[in-house]
């Protein structure tokens, strides 16, 4: 992804996963776009931004309408899966943070 998420104003929430990948793909690319197209179809879901160097390091912020709809996405099957492929062979480390945006600018 390597565009901007179109936002509506705050508030909303932001989930933010950091992550160092470990070598090789194994099936990561495929099930990362499948899980931006099946959170699309989540009620709730607002947009996502995401990067990643040529080391692995990667961020990827979700923007969710409210706590309740994090939650639901959290407790989807095939995001679960794809969750613990993630803890099994995929990262070498992550950290995943919940904020609430209250304010937001930019230049567009």
């Amino acid at each position: 992804m390597t565009s901007f998420a179109k936002l509506p104003e705050p508030p909303y929430y932001a989930v933010i996963f950091s992550s160092q990948r470990t070598p090789g793909d194994d099936g990561y690319g495929e099930m990362a776009e499948r899980m931006v197209e099946l959170a699309e179809g989540q009620a709730g879901f607002l947009g996502v931004e995401s990067a990643r160097d040529a080391d692995g390091f990667g961020i990827t912020v979700s923007y969710w309408q409210d706590e309740a709809s994090i939650a639901n996405w959290k407790r989807h099957g095939e995001h679960k899966l794809a969750q613990q492929y993630g803890h099994e062979r995929w990262y070498e480390r992550f950290e995943l943070r919940v904020a609430k945006v209250e304010r937001a600018h930019g230049m567009r």
